[in-house]
C-alpha cells in the first residue's frame, strides 16, 4: 500500500516526441549505446588479424621457395588445383574464339599457344596480398579497388589517382575540340575571307537558325533585303531553294528578287515570281536552267518594268525571243548580265540590244559564245555605259578593242577583259588616254601587253587611284623561254612598281596571281614594311614565285587593313606568323592546314622578324 503511494506520488515532467516514439517501439537508449561499443570492439579486432596477416604474408614472400614443407597431400591438392585452373583457362579461350567467329587457324597439335603461354603467365593477386606498383614499384596491400595500369599491372593509391586524372584531362580536351562540321565551316569561312573573332552576332545566329528549320517556317515577315538575299544564299548552298520555299520570298510590293542557284526551279515557278510581283524591278537568277521563252512571253505581256536583268545560264531561250525582248521591253533597262549562253545571243540580237536599250549603264557578257568582233563594234554605241565587263570565246582584234575603249571610255568606272589574248600595249595606251574615271580595272590572261605598256599606263596617269585590279596571269607562255622575252611580256617589277605608286593608296583589291615576272626586289621595295597602304584588304599572289617570308611579313606591317593573303604555290614561304584578323590561305608549308587564322599582334610579328616594332 505505500509502495503504490510513492509509486503515485513521484513527479514525471514532460515527455518529448522522440522518447514516446522510443518507449512505445521497445527502443532502449542504453541498448544502441551498447550495441555500438560492442561494433566498435568488432572493427579493432578485424583491424589487428588483418595487420597480423599481411605480415605473415610479407614474411611468407620473402622465404626462399625451397624453405617451404610441402606434405604429399597438399601436393596432390595443388596438382589438382592447378590442372583445374588450366582446363577453365582453356575453356574461356574457346568461347572468345566462337564468339569472334571462325578465321583462325589451330596448331598441328590441337593445342593453342596462347593457352600455353597462359599457364606461365602470372595471376592476378588478390585482395590482402602484397603487390608491387606498376609505375613507382612500391609495396602496396592489394584491395578490390586497386586499378590496373597500362601494362597489366596493378597500381598503388598515389598512381592510381594520377592515372584517372589524366583520363578526366584527356576526356575534356577531347570534348571541347571542335566538331568535324564546325571546323569544315570555319575552314570554308576563312577561304570566303571571314576570320572569326569573338562570338557570332544576334543576326547571324537569328539567320542560321531560319536555315536550319526551313521546313517549318510559314513566312519571313518584314525582313530588309540584305536579310533575304542572305537567307536566299544559305538556301541555294544547302540546296533547299524549290517551289515551296520560293514562296516565303514574296511579299507585297515586291521590287527585288536575288536567287543564286535556281536548280531547281521549273517553268511555272518563274511565272510565278512576276504574278506574285508585278512591279518588280531587280532580277537575278543564277544557274536558270528552266528558264525559257514562255517566260519571256509573261514578261512582255504582263508589261514587267525590269530595270536591272541578271541572268546565268538561261541557255533555253531563244535567238528569236531575246530579240523580241529587247525590243519591247529594253528602253527600261540599264543593268544588264548574262553569263554562260552556249546557244542563243548572237551578234544579231546583241544589235537590237544596242538599239533599242540607250538607257543601258552597266554591261556584264561572259562565255556568251556566239558573240564576237560585230559585238565589240556596236558597244561603241552605248555611251552611257559606266561598267562595262567583258569575256568572249571568239577572238577579237586588238583594234576592234581600241575603238570600242575610244568611243566609251571616259564615262567607264569599271573595265574588264578577260582571256582578250590579242590584246597589246595599244590597248593599254587606249585607257591611259581615254579612261580618267576608272575604279576597277581587270586585264587577266595575256601574254601580249608588256611590262613598259603597264609602266606607261600607270605613269602620270590622270585618272585618281584604283581600288580595284586585277592582272593575274599576264605572264609569258612561250614554254622555250619560260623566264620571258627580251622586251619582257607581261606584268613584270617595272609596270608593278608604278601600279603600286599610282594606286597603292587607294587600293583594296590587289590581284597578281601568275605574275611570275616580278622580281624580289621589286616586292622587298614596295612591302618593307615602311611604307603604309591603309585601304589593301585582299591581296592575291599566288605563283609569284618570288614572294618569301620576309616580304610577306613585310606586307603584313605595311598593310594594316588587310584581311586575307592567298599565296598558293610561294614555296619560299614558310613558319609565317599571321597576324590578328587575318586569313593566309594556300602556304604549302603549313603544318596542320593550308589554311592559318592570324592570332598575333602585327608589333611582335614585325620584331620577331627583324623589322622592329612599329
Amino acid at each position: 500500500m505505500s509502495g503504490r503511494r510513492v509509486s503515485n506520488n513521484r513527479i514525471r515532467g514532460p515527455q518529448s516526441a522522440l522518447t514516446d516514439f522510443l518507449a512505445s517501439n521497445n527502443i532502449s537508449a542504453a541498448q544502441i549505446s551498447a550495441d555500438y561499443e560492442r561494433r566498435r570492439r568488432e572493427a579493432e579486432e578485424q583491424a589487428q588479424r588483418d595487420a597480423a596477416a599481411n605480415a605473415t604474408v610479407a614474411e611468407e614472400e620473402e622465404q626462399q621457395p625451397d624453405e617451404r614443407e610441402e606434405t604429399a597431400l597438399q601436393k596432390k591438392k595443388r596438382k589438382r588445383a592447378e590442372e583445374k585452373a588450366l582446363a577453365e583457362i582453356k575453356q574461356g579461350k574457346n568461347s572468345k574464339k566462337q564468339k569472334k567467329g571462325k578465321g583462325k587457324k589451330e596448331d598441328p597439335d590441337g593445342e593453342d599457344s596462347d593457352d600455353a603461354f597462359g599457364m606461365y603467365s602470372k595471376s592476378k593477386p588478390l585482395p590482402g596480398q602484397l603487390e608491387n606498383c606498376e609505375k613507382c614499384e612500391k609495396r602496396f596491400t592489394v584491395t578490390p579497388y586497386s586499378k590496373t595500369g597500362p601494362n597489366g599491372g596493378l597500381l598503388c593509391v598515389k598512381c592510381s589517382k594520377e592515372q584517372t586524372d589524366q583520363k578526366k584531362k584527356d576526356e575534356k580536351v577531347k570534348k571541347q575540340a571542335a566538331p568535324r562540321g564546325k571546323q569544315r565551316q570555319k575552314q570554308s569561312n576563312l577561304l570566303d575571307g571571314i576570320v572569326g573573332d569573338g562570338a557570332v552576332s544576334l543576326q547571324d545566329l537569328c539567320i542560321k537558325t531560319i536555315a536550319d528549320n526551313v521546313h517549318d517556317v510559314e513566312e519571313f515577315g518584314d525582313l530588309p533585303q540584305n536579310l533575304l538575299k542572305r537567307l536566299s544564299e544559305i538556301f541555294s548552298k544547302r540546296r533547299v531553294l524549290n517551289s515551296r520555299t520560293l514562296d516565303l520570298f514574296f511579299r507585297p510590293n515586291l521590287e527585288t528578287m536575288d536567287i543564286t542557284d535556281c536548280g531547281k526551279l521549273e517553268v511555272e515557278d518563274y511565272i510565278k515570281i512576276f504574278s506574285f510581283a508585278p512591279r518588280l524591278k531587280t532580277l537575278n537568277l543564277q544557274h536558270a536552267g528552266q528558264f525559257k521563252d514562255e517566260v519571256i512571253d509573261y514578261i512582255i505581256e504582263r508589261d514587267v518594268p525590269i530595270q536591272h536583268l541578271k541572268l546565268y545560264a538561261a541557255n533555253l531561250i531563244t535567238n528569236e525571243k531575246w530579240i523580241e525582248f529587247f525590243t519591247k521591253c529594253g528602253h527600261r533597262l540599264e543593268s544588264l548580265q548574262l553569263k554562260w549562253l552556249n546557244c542563243s545571243l548572237d551578234d544579231e540580237a546583241f544589235t537590237h540590244l544596242v538599239q533599242h536599250c540607250p538607257n543601258l549603264k552597266r554591261l556584264k557578257l561572259k562565255q556568251c559564245w556566239r558573240l564576237g568582233e560585230s559585238a565589240i563594234a556596236a558597244i561603241q554605241h552605248l555611251r552611257k555605259l559606266q561598267h562595262l565587263s567583258l569575256h568572249f570565246k571568239e577572238p577579237v582584234s586588238a583594234e576592234n578593242l581600241v575603238n570600242m575603249i575610244t568611243a566609251v571610255g571616259p564615262n567607264l568606272r569599271t573595265l574588264s577583259l578577260e582571256e582578250f589574248y590579242s590584246a597589246d600595249d595599244s590597248v593599254l595606251e587606249a585607257i591611259h588616254t581615254r579612261c580618267s574615271q576608272l575604279e576597277k580595272l581587270r586585264l587577266t590572261d595575256n601574254d601580249s601587253c608588256t611590262d613598259a605598256g603597264y609602266t606607261n599606263l600607270f605613269t602620270n596617269w590622270s585618272n585618281p587611284g584604283l581600288s580595284f585590279i586585277d592582272f593575274s596571269s599576264n605572264r609569258s607562255v612561250d614554254c622555250d623561254k619560260p623566264e620571258g622575252t627580251e622586251d619582257l611580256t607581261g606584268l613584270g617589277s617595272s609596270g608593278f612598281e608604278a601600279l603600286m605608286a599610282h594606286s597603292g593608296s587607294s587600293l583594296r583589291t590587289l590581284t597578281i596571281a601568275s605574275c611570275r615576272h616580278i622580281e624580289r626586289e621589286a616586292l622587298a621595295k614596295i612591302w618593307d614594311g615602311k611604307r603604309e597602304y591603309p585601304c589593301l584588304k585582299t591581296a592575291d599572289v599566288s605563283f609569284v614565285k618570288t614572294m618569301d617570308t620576309p616580304i610577306v611579313a613585310g606586307l603584313f606591317k605595311s598593310c594594316r587593313q588587310l584581311t586575307k593573303l592567298t599565296a598558293f604555290g610561294c614555296f619560299s614561304v614558310s613558319d609565317v606568323t599571321v597576324p590578328k584578323g587575318v586569313a593566309l590561305i594556300g602556304i604549302p608549308n603549313a603544318q596542320d592546314s593550308i589554311i592559318q587564322e592570324g592570332g598575333y599582334d602585327i608589333d611582335s610579328i614585325m620584331a620577331s622578324t627583324g623589322f622592329g616594332a612599329v
